[in-house]
């Protein structure tokens, strides 16, 4: 079977190779499994037909049963006319219109017959009428085998004006399964399926593209969704123990004089959660078993200190610690951070980024090489071939999703042991989206914020207030604070956006005029050089204002400032509105976020902006903006980043499915890490089938 899942579309009855080239391109549809796996995304009832007279601009998809009237072209320009069809039942009349595939239509409808009408309908100068439904004669209507309900599947225009709409993939569907449905091979075993309760993927496949009924989709949807997650994990979970068992990691027993001296000199006590966060590091170094460890921390939580430390563990036996970050502004900051606490200890320091000049570089390469260099700072600079160390035992990666695995990887190569790994992300990621993305490293967690750092204010406000907030703004800097103000620049190429910025830049500087105000400004089209110029500007003090794009977002430290004006707030994701907010609340001033918006939001983007001002929680922030917007842009795009496609399981909607799913991994696992029992022969094909050629997505086994 699983060889007429690899067959060609184009072989599938009805479609052919022009079809089966728009398939390809405009759903990534190209065998017959691709569609077996393209699933409807809603479903609605087709056991109702309304009367003409029950028909409300609001509803959803419905169904009338009427007879057509009427067939006339409308418009003078045969390029540009519109087919205008009148139809009436008992209970009244309604137009269908037509602006595209009008010969088509004309072709198969006549006057005075009588058809099924599909379709979403609308209102027009106060007359409801349909767009493009579907028209079927009582006759046909329905596909056989399929129930009550049908299924809506995605689509595209280009697909609907070459008459591909959802009529033609659900009959697609039809004469696939005709073909297929019978000899469907089980993905799992059927003992597996027995415990676990599962419905056959016969069954399932049926039902999720033709259901029998509500409690049969469900049933289907469940077993799809729960094959998919367990295999992600099962996936994830035996890479964890493979590493696990097979890494020899460098054992670090002691902590020393480096460490005790950093930490007695430490100008406030660490709070409880970086303690803890320290001791299970720790734990990790002296095992013997190479560390993999993310650490999550909410803006401002002290992760950097808590590398620091553990680096400094690194150090204290005899090894060298280098701690990569994603931008140069990150990576100065960092070592201006570091250097400070650990110059007066005599402890060397490094930084290297694509602006060390050649001189520098040779003294640091051979810093380094003879390792008077003992812990490095630096961007993707840092894992170029000529970079060497004595004897690197730690490597602390910062933003790690900005990183590729191929980039990780170099890194590790950089020591003939693995090093100890340590990822930190500031992005607070929902526990599912965790288990998932990160499912094969142990997580750490700072839940606490440092003594000292105040809550941050957070004011919703639109075009109306704009004249007192420039008043705010004013008094702030005369008591000697700093502002953000931020614009959205979702694509770079976005006119709009950049004009937005443009716009507000020359706004600023006429309300905020030199030399009495200095006012900075950095985005995406800037050259490198000017772009480190103002910010640095900023970041020394000498600039009062800052004008900039979300580029702004990861890890800018500027204590002095107190305020962050973020411009069209309703553009930004929830995730994204946190991580700038925590850009201010850095000093022991008062400081605030003013979330400037239209007067018009939408029911998700007022939800967002008010769930804002009422909590400074990045965690249930994160929980919320994955329930609102699905996980995709919470990790760039996380779902093209898993090691297994999903097609129907939703990491925001399916947590409970995904600790089922782990849950049943984990005790497969536990009797046989390596799948090597004849029992379990099943899941090692399927994995193997899975795992998408080549994609190492998250995939830690090039280093163990």
């Amino acid at each position: 079977m699983a060889d007429i899942f690899q067959t060609e579309i184009k072989f599938l009855p009805g479609v052919g190779p022009k079809r089966a080239e728009l398939l390809s391109k405009e759903l990534n549809i190209e065998t017959f499994g691709d569609l077996f796996y393209f699933l409807p995304y809603r479903y609605v009832d087709k056991s109702r037909i309304y009367s003409i007279r029950e028909v409300q601009p609001t509803m959803a998809y419905i169904q009338i049963r009427a007879l057509v009237r009427s067939i006339n072209k409308i418009g003078t320009n045969p390029h540009n006319y519109r087919l205008s069809i009148i139809v009436q039942d008992g209970t009244g009349e309604m137009e269908l219109v037509y602006f595209k595939g009008i010969k088509w239509i004309e072709s198969k409808i006549e006057v005075g017959k009588e058809y099924i009408i599909f379709g979403k309908p609308t209102e027009f100068n106060g007359r409801i009428n349909i767009v493009h439904p579907e028209l079927t004669s009582p006759t046909e209507h329905g596909i056989p085998g399929a129930g009550t309900m049908m299924g809506i599947y995605p689509s595209t225009e280009r697909l609907k004006n070459s008459n591909i709409g959802n009529k033609a993939i659900a009959k697609m569907q039809y004469t696939l399964w005709e073909r297929c449905g019978q000899g469907i091979e089980e993905t799992l075993p059927e003992d597996f399926i027995k415990e676990h309760r599962l419905a056959s993927l016969q069954f399932a496949l049926q039902n999720i593209h033709f259901p029998a009924d509500a409690l049969s989709l469900s049933k289907a949807e469940f077993r799809l969704k729960f094959e998919e997650l367990f295999y992600l994990q099962l996936g994830l979970l035996k890479q964890r123990g493979i590493r696990t068992r097979m890494s020899n990691g460098i054992i670090m027993h002691s902590v020393g004089k480096k460490f005790t001296d950093c930490y007695n000199a430490l100008p406030f006590p660490l709070t409880g959660a970086q303690k803890r966060v320290i001791k299970e590091m720790r734990a990790d170094m002296k095992s013997g078993r190479q560390m993999n460890r993310l650490l999550q921390g909410d803006v401002g939580s002290g992760k950097t200190l808590v590398a620091l430390l553990v680096s400094l563990i690194a150090c204290d036996n005899g090894y060298q610690a280098c701690i990569m970050a994603p931008t140069e502004v990150l990576a100065q900051q960092h070592y201006k951070n570091i250097s400070k606490m650990l110059d007066p200890l005599g402890i060397r320091c490094a930084l290297l980024t694509g602006s060390t000049k050649t001189k520098e570089r040779r003294a640091l390469h051979q810093g380094l090489v003879d390792g008077t260099i003992e812990i490095l700072v630096g961007t993707h600079a840092v894992i170029e071939d000529n970079v060497e160390f004595k004897n690197l035992g730690l490597a602390v990666i910062d933003e790690q999703h900005r990183f590729g695995v191929e980039q990780r990887a170099k890194l590790w190569s950089k020591s003939q042991v693995p090093p100890h790994i340590m990822v930190m992300t500031a992005t607070p990621i929902p526990r599912t989206l965790a288990m998932t993305l990160y499912g094969d490293l142990d997580v750490s967690l700072l839940d606490e914020l440092p003594p000292g750092r105040k809550p941050i204010t957070t004011l919703h406000a639109t075009e109306s207030h704009r004249g007192r907030i420039y008043a705010f703004m004013k008094e702030q800097i005369k008591a000697g604070r700093q502002v953000f103000i931020v614009y959205p620049l979702i694509k770079e190429s976005e006119k709009m956006d950049y004009q937005n910025l443009e716009e507000g830049y020359l706004r600023i500087v006429e309300q905020f005029p030199a030399p009495e105000y200095v006012t900075a400004v950095v985005h995406g089209k800037q050259k490198n050089e000017n772009k480190e110029h103002d910010m640095n500007l900023f970041a020394s003090g000498r600039a009062h204002i800052l004008v900039a794009t979300s580029v702004i977002e990861v890890g800018v430290d500027v204590p002095n400032a107190s305020v962050m004006i973020i411009e069209s707030a309703e553009r930004f994701g929830l995730s994204q509105l946190h991580q700038l907010r925590g850009r201010v609340g850095r000093g022991s001033e008062r400081s605030y976020c003013i979330l400037m918006t239209g007067y018009k939001l939408s029911k998700e983007s007022r939800e967002r902006i008010e769930l804002m001002c009422q909590t400074q929680d990045g965690f249930q922030l994160a929980e919320a903006d994955m329930r609102m917007r699905g996980p995709g842009d919470l990790e760039g795009t996380v779902q093209s980043g898993l090691a297994i496609d999903l097609h129907i399981a939703n990491l925001a909607k399916d947590g409970p499915v995904l600790e089922e799913a782990r849950r049943a991994a984990m005790e497969i696992l536990d009797n046989d890490p390596l799948l090597e029992k004849p029992q379990n022969a099943l899941f090692q094909k399927q994995l193997k089938l899975l795992r998408k050629q080549g994609k190492e997505a998250r995939d830690y086994s090039v280093i163990s």
